[in-house]
């Protein structure tokens, strides 16, 4: 489903936001990619959907190259992908319903059909009885749903989540994490970045940890050859 092969990211001022990651996540699976601030995981997230460039290396989306899509392509690849941004991204201006259904207007999606849509979606996701009120009304829990219901309203292959549960007290960010689990269960490829060690802890799931643009842990490896591919980068690196 997703691939990245020895992907390294550096920026124009020299300094490298990844250096030589590679990690594959299979179809259905459900990741969690933790670490600090600056480690290096929203910059896999804007790879991933082709806002950025890799420097070097290789990014398979579902047998596609992403590196050499061709421009033409690249709507298709961003159907296949459902994002939830850090800050959210909604529209002050709209209503919960004309924020959601807003992919499926710019898809070109049949009206009446877009409207049953995004029905069903803000009902499975719970918020339908906020579907006329404005963003401000909501709280920091329902403005996550409501993110969540935009990034599926294109049935996703794949959904990032980068930092949903950042600004919530506990229960709810629990609660985000459970409506994900939930939304993994029936088959979307779930990557969610997340500081949140409670979480972690209380959810078995593979974890995938970056420090500094370097891979430091991977769930889906043997611990003891991940420890040693970081041990031989930061050599080389320095």
């Amino acid at each position: 489903m997703i691939q990245l092969n020895k992907v390294s990211k550096q920026f124009r001022t020299g300094v490298f936001a990844l250096s030589d990651i590679s990690f594959t996540v299979g179809k259905g699976e459900f990741v969690f990619l933790i670490g600090p601030t600056g480690s290096g995981k929203t910059t896999i997230f804007r790879l991933l959907t082709r806002e950025a460039f890799p420097t070097t290396g290789e990014i398979v989306v579902d047998n596609w190259d992403v590196v050499k899509l061709p421009t033409s392509k690249i709507p298709h690849l961003r159907k296949k992908i459902g994002v939830v941004f850090q800050d959210l991204k909604l529209l002050m201006d709209r209503t919960i319903f004309e924020n959601i259904i807003l992919p499926l207007e710019v898809s070109g999606i049949n009206s009446v059909n877009a409207k049953k849509i995004v029905e069903e979606t803000m009902e499975r996701l719970g918020i339908a009885v906020h579907k006329d009120k404005f963003p401000i009304q909501l709280s920091g829990g329902e403005l996550q749903r409501v993110a969540i219901a935009r990034a599926l309203v294109l049935s996703p292959d794949i959904l990032l989540a980068d930092e949903p549960t950042g600004n919530l007290d506990q229960a709810t960010a629990f609660e985000i994490v459970k409506l994900l689990s939930e939304i993994n269960k029936k088959g979307t490829t779930v990557i969610m970045a997340t500081h949140n060690n409670d979480i972690l802890k209380a959810i078995s799931k593979r974890i995938i940890s970056l420090d500094k643009g370097f891979l430091v842990r991977d769930d889906g490896k043997k611990k003891e050859k991940c420890e040693a591919e970081h041990s031989d980068k930061k050599l080389k690196a320095n």
